[in-house]
């Protein structure tokens, strides 16, 4: 397929990669912008696309869960962010996480080698004119946000997303640490997850130090709304909720027994493989803004952790994303301009394979465009398409970031009680939605 002229993607994340994967994989001439290495956002940190800067895990793969059938049809629509996903992939029991550094650089590769991609590293200061489609991510620069913003109109909302410290596995206490999986799903021998267990006392100091502890200061401007997304919340944040909003979130020790005392801890904190040697891990919800010295005195304190050594220590950055509802179409297209395409974070889709997904959908669709065709838009039956249906028609003045869910997917007729069976109906019914879309396509 030959279409007019070249297209221009700006980023070269998740969604960008993808969108640019796309419309090269149909013929048509891509221009992938990325300031990157020459200039670093405040959570990259390497100049490779489809950087994971928050956790190395894509969520779980299993087939009834939302996030599995998504990346489910993503394998259908031959996506190479999952492709390389699953090449990079580490164990971690039902979810999908991948080798961080390997991945990234995967999926670099493919992009540079691709005779219809053509890499830029250059930042990209204004919205471009002909066709384009726009995947910053949540870390836009300045000046590229000031002029989407003059494009739309409109100001721009955000939220602060944090990210999670990492350790050296040699430096965790396998003495009190012990290895399982949730309910001994994954590796039944050895378990994919290490475990740090608490007991009641243990865990209300902890709690108590995580509040007591110093936080890095919010700039001027971040202080006149300091909003944050929940499905990404610091780990002080959520102990701020109630002394036992830990317990019930990221530390819930359910489907876990300690080795140690043959009963269920407390609660827990559970470190998931960050690469493929094994060689690290991260701490599993516990995204953070306390600052950097307090970071290591506070996690300390979680047993097994007393001498880890961190490679990484958590931040928290702002995230910003437009006004999707008021401004897109399911197509992933800015209704006041047919030829530019919004992708990733940036529209309000959250997660990393919800974010490729909408890249895959703006490449696709640019290409249409280009050529003068119809533009597709998925079933809202399936998941991929249920999202871009959310951020497209969701209440504007309620809108905030979705990820992937059965909630936002249309009910089942007849209704199914039975919750596994429920889901389960869920993700066939998607499927086979995908495959009739594609065999009418």
């Amino acid at each position: 397929m030959q279409g007019r002229g070249i297209l221009q993607v700006i980023g070269g994340g998740l969604a960008g990669a993808e969108a640019a994967w796309q419309a090269a994989q149909r013929s048509i001439d891509v221009v992938l912008w990325e300031m990157r290495p020459g200039k670093l956002t405040p959570a990259h940190q390497t100049g490779d696309l489809a950087e994971l800067v928050c956790s190395n895990s894509l969520g779980s793969d299993l087939p009834d869960r939302a996030s599995g059938v998504l990346k489910a049809e993503l394998r259908r629509l031959e996506s190479l962010i999952i492709a390389c996903a699953d090449e990079t992939r580490v164990p971690a029991g039902g979810a999908l996480a991948v080798d961080r550094e390997h991945f990234s650089r995967l999926v670099t590769g493919r992009i540079e080698n691709h005779p219809c991609i053509s890499i830029r590293r250059e930042e990209v200061t204004a919205v471009p004119d002909g066709p384009a489609v726009i995947a910053s991510g949540p870390l836009t620069s300045t000046a590229l946000s000031k002029s989407i913003a003059d494009l739309i109109g409109e100001e721009y909302l955000y939220f602060y997303d944090a990210l999670a410290p990492v350790v050296k596995a040699e430096s965790i206490d396998m003495s009190i640490a012990f290895r399982a999986s949730r309910y001994g799903r994954g590796d039944q021998d050895q378990g994919d997850y290490i475990n740090c267990p608490l007991n009641e006392a243990e865990y209300r100091r902890l709690v108590e130090e995580l509040l007591s502890a110093e936080r890095i200061e919010l700039r001027d401007f971040e202080k006149e709304d300091p909003h944050f997304f929940d499905m990404c919340l610091p780990v002080e944040q959520i102990a701020s909720r109630g002394e036992d909003a830990l317990a019930f979130g990221p530390m819930r020790p359910v489907g876990l027994t300690d080795p140690r005392t043959g009963r269920r801890p407390y609660a827990v904190v559970q470190l998931r493989q960050d690469n493929a040697a094994g060689t690290l891990y991260n701490l599993v919800g516990f995204q953070t803004n306390l600052r950097w010295p307090e970071q290591r005195r506070v996690l300390r304190l979680i047993p097994g952790l007393e001498n880890a050594e961190f490679v990484r220590l958590g931040q928290m950055h702002r995230n910003t994303f437009i006004d999707a509802p008021r401004l897109l179409d399911a197509t992933m297209q800015y209704r006041h301009r047919s030829d530019l395409f919004f992708a990733g974070q940036i529209t309000g889709v959250e997660g990393y394979i919800g974010n490729a997904g909408t890249g895959l959908l703006a490449g696709i669709n640019a290409v249409w465009s280009m050529n003068d065709q119809p533009l597709r838009v998925l079933p809202v039956e399936t998941m991929l398409g249920a999202l871009t249906n959310y951020i497209s028609s969701a209440e504007p003045d309620r809108f905030q970031p979705m990820k992937a869910n059965f909630g936002i997917m249309p009910p089942l007729e007849p209704p199914v009680r039975n919750k596994r069976q429920r889901y389960q109906a869920y993700a066939h019914r998607a499927l086979e939605s995908l495959e009739r879309f594609l065999g009418e396509s």
